[in-house]
This record gives structure tokens, C-alpha cells and sequence, in this order.
């Protein structure tokens, strides 16, 4: 007699475990997509220009859904502004990973975030959250996440770089955001270029660490003419 096919896929199929994973993976999915259709109609129109039809609509979604997963479009706003600000903080660190100099890694930071307005975005979200303290601990994980972050990437900078940084890496950090903050807000209060804003930054951050590579190149040299001095007289 034939031997009976397994039944695995359809037992797993019907398995509550499985159901609650994939009602999970598919609300994380619709969550994304409210999120990717949502940031651009906020950074262009703010939070009185748009309204929840309209990102529903982009994000080929139901209004009640976005109610669902974020209760209130307000909500959202906070959560669009946070999640841009930490892909920005990504984006600064691939920026400066082929950086071979301490001014080197400082300008690719300041051009990257001077490049776009997260920051300027996610200032909009603060500002919210002052009326809405329900939204502020989700403010307050994103700054954490950005500092430990940016701390994390720095770190690992000088260490592989064999940099002496002149504060230690978490004050590094800190004190980056904070200026990127105000020197941006200002900039654009005031009308100002990217390149400007840049400028500034560089100009307020000063030299963040020293570079031991090139003195270290300079010791070789002179230890190798020392040598060949003494082979010229032997």
C-alpha cells in the first residue's frame, strides 16, 4: 500500500501559533506601509494639511486602519518623524565609514544631515509632543536609540582608526544631535543653504578627535633614515 502523504504544511497552516505570526507579519507590513505613504504627505503639507483619507489612499489602505494601528494621526505624525530620524542617523554613519580623518568624519556627519529635513521634521514632532505627553516616551526612545547609536559608530571609529578623541564617545554624540538640532532650525528659520548650514555646524563642532597616523608615519621614516645613516657609515 502507498504510503500516506505527510499532512505538515496543512496542520501548520491551521496551527494557532502559526495564524498569530502571520496576522503579526502582515500587521508590521501594513504599519510600514502607512508609515512609507504617510512621511512624504506630512514633510510637504504638516500635520493640518493632510488628512487620513489621503494617506490612506496612498497607502492603498482603509482610513479605519490607520485609526487601528496608530489611534490618532497625530500619532502617526510622532512615529514618521521618529522612524525618519533614525534612518537618518544610519544614513550619517554610512557616510562616514570611508572617512580616513577625524575632520573627514565630521564633514561627512554635517553634510548628511544638513542634506534633508528629518531634523526639521522631526523638531515638528517636539514640538506636538509638548501638547501631547502621551507621545512624548516615544520621542524620548528615539533620542536614546540615536545617541547609543551615533556613540556606538564613533567608538568604533576612533578605535579602528587609532584616533585620540578629545571627548568621550556618548558626549560625542550627544553634543553632535544637539547642535544639528539648533543649527538647523535656526538655518532654516533664517532661509539658509544646505551648504551654509554645513558651515555652521562644522564651525560650532570644532575638532572632535586627533589623528595619531600621520605623526606615527613621521617616526617610521625618520627611525628608517636613522637606519640607512647608520648602514651608509658602516
Amino acid at each position: 500500500m502507498a504510503e500516506k502523504p505527510a499532512q505538515e504544511p496543512f496542520e501548520a497552516a491551521g496551527d494557532p501559533k502559526h495564524a498569530a505570526r502571520a496576522t503579526r507579519s502582515a500587521g508590521r507590513k501594513m504599519r510600514s506601509l502607512l508609515l512609507d505613504a504617510a512621511s512624504p504627505l506630512f514633510r510637504e503639507r504638516g500635520l493640518p494639511g493632510t488628512a487620513i483619507t489621503e494617506i490612506a489612499a496612498a497607502a492603498n489602505a482603509f482610513p479605519s486602519q490607520i485609526t487601528y494601528y496608530f489611534r490618532t494621526k497625530e500619532a502617526l505624525f510622532v512615529e514618521c518623524a521618529c522612524r525618519d530620524l533614525l534612518y537618518l542617523g544610519r544614513a550619517t554613519e554610512q557616510a562616514a565609514l570611508k572617512a580616513r580623518t577625524p575632520r573627514e568624519y565630521t564633514r561627512a556627519l554635517a553634510e548628511t544631515v544638513t542634506a534633508g529635513d528629518s531634523i526639521a521634521f522631526f523638531a515638528e514632532a517636539l514640538t506636538l509632543t509638548r501638547r501631547r505627553q502621551d507621545l512624548a516616551p516615544l520621542v524620548e526612545r528615539t533620542i536614546e536609540r540615536l545617541h547609543a547609536e551615533g556613540a556606538r559608530a564613533y567608538a568604533g571609529q576612533v578605535a579602528r582608526h587609532g584616533w585620540r578623541s578629545l571627548r568621550a564617545p556618548d558626549e560625542s554624540s550627544r553634543r553632535f544631535w544637539a547642535v544639528a538640532i539648533g543649527v538647523i532650525l535656526e538655518g532654516y528659520a533664517m532661509g539658509r543653504s544646505p551648504e551654509a548650514l554645513c558651515a555652521e555646524m562644522l564651525r560650532v563642532l570644532g575638532e572632535q578627535a586627533k589623528s595619531t597616523g600621520d605623526t606615527a608615519r613621521l617616526r617610521l621614516v625618520d627611525e628608517n633614515d636613522g637606519l640607512s645613516h647608520s648602514d651608509g657609515e658602516g
